[in-house]
């Protein structure tokens, strides 16, 4: 059957069109076709446009709703802000000193809260005023610009800081803090203007424009509070175990006012480690400071409890008519430590619950985050610290009236008036140290340095109490080394033990 001309000009047609057709492309490894490769600057224009763009993070050193509020004679306060105030909320100015300008790229705005951590320095602070000397802009990419401007800065300086601005380059009096290095946030005044205010982590060395910080190992501030301070912390922990560790192995001092000691030596120390470990909070979040916290005061606490008992162990057994003292009492001492577990279980859960759910700002509903523990939380545990020295005061009196009362006394009254001179000077040397620590907490630099100086001092002053007495270290060094010591001095006198308290007679001018 013969074809017409039109049949042949279409099947023409179909042979050029599937020629033109693009070879088609396998995603399978395994399908034996040949993938499509695009040039490579193509791949890559249209990897970089998938890519999301990273934020950009602005540290705010309040919460999302607060704003620092000056108060007079006290550091400012981070406060709910009122309905006639707005929070300060970041304003970007672009590196040519236009306001108001987006951030770059479009990229969303991050906000991180709360003050920033400077490590071994306290942030300084910046205030910007009308008239004042310190200038700062938000870059778009998150950066904080700091101006220092001449003490003649006139109305126009705005215009003056910015005209010398090179691509690539600050411009002169200046310096960049990079997103982490500061918090921004408004401080309402005492006189009721609002200012803005930057925290900001100064580098060390000095920088162009002469307002750089000290280098950390010039400064006083420095060395005292993140060198000596953590050595002298070192110091107490290692006191407070050689009285622990004294109490638990001499068989003569493992009585129940010897465990009583050893328990709150060991309390103590706890809360010379947590405390150590709040000294380097600044440096990163390795921890939780908030926890470390709670731990320190209740250890502090379960110290001060343990102090308390043994004021109650003396007062009672003066008080007996029948006295008798065993080397150990076990059973007393499990109940000692089920009031001082169930004490310190009691006040710190209140403590925590109040610090999370009580201690907020006025008219917040939000339950509180911060890193270190609030004040009514540290009062609940100053309460419960409190009450324990107003009655070791009735123990200390009742028991001093009771001794002047007695005409004659016995080894074993010998040996509790020995543990009641003990209990005086330790309860002495904690509530002093107490004290300043409660001084401290207005956080006044000089009375925070004599908190450490008198914090640094008290293990020492433990361990002279309760080993540097004649009768504890005779059988100290009779059980530890007796005639093998190599220095003669270490060695115990020949002192021969007719009872257990036979050696402290002969060892002790009573």
């Amino acid at each position: 059957m013969a074809k017409s001309p039109g049949a042949y000009a279409l099947l023409a047609a179909a042979f050029v069109t599937v020629a033109l057709l693009p070879a088609p492309t396998s995603t399978d490894e395994g399908g034996g076709g040949e993938k499509s490769r695009l040039p490579e600057a193509i791949v890559q224009h249209e990897k970089d446009a998938a890519a999301p763009i990273p934020p950009v993070v602005v540290h705010k050193c309040c919460g999302a709703d607060e704003l620092l509020v000056a108060q007079p004679k006290a550091p400012a306060r981070c406060m709910e802000a009122d309905n006639d105030t707005a929070p300060w909320v970041p304003v970007f100015t672009s590196e040519k000193g236009e306001t108001d300008v987006p951030s770059a790229k479009g990229a969303r705005v991050e906000m991180a809260y709360g003050m920033i951590k400077c490590g071994a320095h306290p942030p300084w602070p910046v205030y910007q005023y009308a008239g004042s000397q310190d200038e700062l802009a938000l870059l778009p990419d998150g950066r904080l610009r700091h101006f220092t401007l001449p003490p003649h800065v006139q109305e126009n300086h705005q215009h003056d800081i910015w005209a010398d601005y090179d691509e690539g380059r600050a411009p002169k009096r200046s310096y960049d803090f990079e997103p982490g290095t500061y918090c921004m946030d408004k401080v309402r005044q005492t006189t009721g203007n609002e200012v803005l205010f930057a925290a900001l982590c100064a580098p060390d060395g000095d920088h162009e424009g002469g307002w750089g910080a000290v280098g950390r190992w010039g400064s006083a501030d420095f060395v005292l509070r993140m060198v000596v301070d953590p050595m002298l912390h070192a110091l107490a922990i290692a006191c407070l175990l050689i009285v622990a560790v004294a109490h638990f192995v001499v068989p003569q001092l493992r009585d129940l006012a010897g465990n009583i000691v050893s328990s709150m030596c060991v309390s103590l120390a706890v809360a010379y480690a947590a405390d150590t470990v709040k000294i380097f909070q600044g440096f990163a979040e390795h921890v939780n400071f908030l926890a470390a916290d709670i731990l320190l005061y209740g250890a502090l606490m379960t110290a001060f409890i343990w102090l308390n008992v043994m004021g109650y162990y003396v007062w009672k057994t003066f008080r007996s008519r029948n006295v008798y003292i065993r080397i150990t009492d076990g059973r007393k001492y499990c109940y000692y430590s089920l009031y001082v577990i169930l004490f310190t279980a009691v006040f710190t859960s209140l403590a925590a619950f109040s610090h999370f759910f009580l201690d907020m700002s006025p008219g917040s509903t939000k339950p509180k985050t911060s890193s270190e523990l609030g004040w009514l939380g540290k009062a609940i545990f100053s309460t419960a610290i409190a009450f324990t020295i107003l009655v070791n005061i009735y123990f200390f009196i009742t028991t001093r009236q009771t001794i002047n009362k007695m005409s004659s006394y016995g080894r074993i009254h010998q040996k509790m008036k020995f543990s009641f001179k003990m209990f005086i000077k330790l309860f002495l040397v904690m509530a002093i140290t107490w004290m300043f620590l409660l001084l401290s907490w207005f956080r006044y630099d000089a009375l925070q340095y004599v908190y450490i100086a008198i914090n640094g001092i008290q293990c020492p002053l433990i361990l002279y109490i309760c080993i540097c007495q004649r009768r504890v270290l005779f059988l100290v060094k009779k059980y530890c080394c007796f005639t093998g010591c190599l220095c003669s001095c270490c060695r115990p006198d020949d002192i021969q033990e007719s009872s257990e308290w036979g050696e402290e007679m002969a060892s002790m001018n009573t």
